[in-house]
């Protein structure tokens, strides 16, 4: 699980992956150039503010590429279902296979993905089981990385030393001002966007509920029992070890969960 490649013919998300894409080929380029590098070569800043841009930034591109290519959850067309579980099991009225409960059919994929949450064009793929937790680090560095560019901006003009030696012969440098007011447009769209939908995920795991089933209200309170927040957590990113819930540079591997719990829906 999460190891095969996922890959959804759609333009349209395309087109969306590919505008998060130049946002942070953007960034990553011009923050450095123009700021980080500049300020550290006359003694402003440390080496350690450049390797924790550039470890942001690392985090946030691997969480969106394997969020893009990891497989959500996606039903085989012949699932083998135990005998001890047939009950967990339904039939989907969509593309007629069975499949588990809890499991949902995107139309845009054309396919059940198992504990689906929802389909998300800024990563061309659905958020399912198994890429969850990618979509949720993916959320999480982005926000960093967000408010860290968005810092340096301001102190860029604010509050480090003018700087002594400029390069004006190159076109960046000539168009500071634009080119950093660009980034700090960016980076206040995307942190506004992002904390939005990061704090609904964080609710949707505290309470055990899918972007799906809240808006179908299929998840009363009476009708499942409660599981403690660190379970749930555990659940999605495929271990109990806190600091592994940060590194996207893993491969998950699904907990054995009771089946009262794990298919309460």
């Amino acid at each position: 699980m999460g190891r095969r490649i996922h890959f959804v013919v759609d333009p349209q998300g395309w087109c969306c992956m590919g505008l998060i894409i130049f946002v942070w080929l953007y960034n990553t380029i011009l923050i450095p150039k123009v700021i980080l590098f500049p300020h550290y070569e006359e003694g402003h800043i440390s080496v350690v503010a450049i390797l924790c841009y550039y470890f942001c930034s690392l985090f946030c591109i691997a969480s969106l590429l394997r969020a893009s290519v990891a497989d959500p959850g996606k039903l085989p067309e012949n699932p083998k279902i135990p005998i001890t579980e047939r009950e967990y099991w339904e039939l989907c009225n969509k593309c007629n296979m069975m499949r588990p409960k809890r499991s949902h059919h995107c139309s845009r994929c054309g396919h059940c993905v198992r504990r689906m949450d929802h389909h998300c064009p800024w990563i061309n793929n659905c958020v399912g089981e198994d890429n969850h937790w990618l979509f949720l680090q993916l959320c999480f560095y982005t926000q960093i990385l967000s408010c860290y560019t968005l810092i340096l901006d301001f102190c860029h003009y604010y509050y480090f030393l003018p700087l002594k030696k400029e390069n004006w012969d190159v076109f960046v440098f000539r168009h500071e001002l634009a080119l950093l007011r660009i980034s700090a447009f960016m980076g206040l769209i995307i942190l506004g966007g992002i904390s939005g939908l990061f704090y609904t995920q964080l609710m949707g795991l505290f309470t055990d509920t899918t972007s799906i089933e809240k808006m179908s209200n299929c998840c009363e309170d009476i009708s499942r029992p409660r599981k403690p927040w660190q379970q749930t957590f555990s659940e999605v990113f495929g271990t109990r070890w806190k600091i592994l819930w940060f590194i996207p540079f893993r491969q998950r591997q699904p907990l054995r969960v009771p089946y009262h719990f794990a298919n309460h829906v």
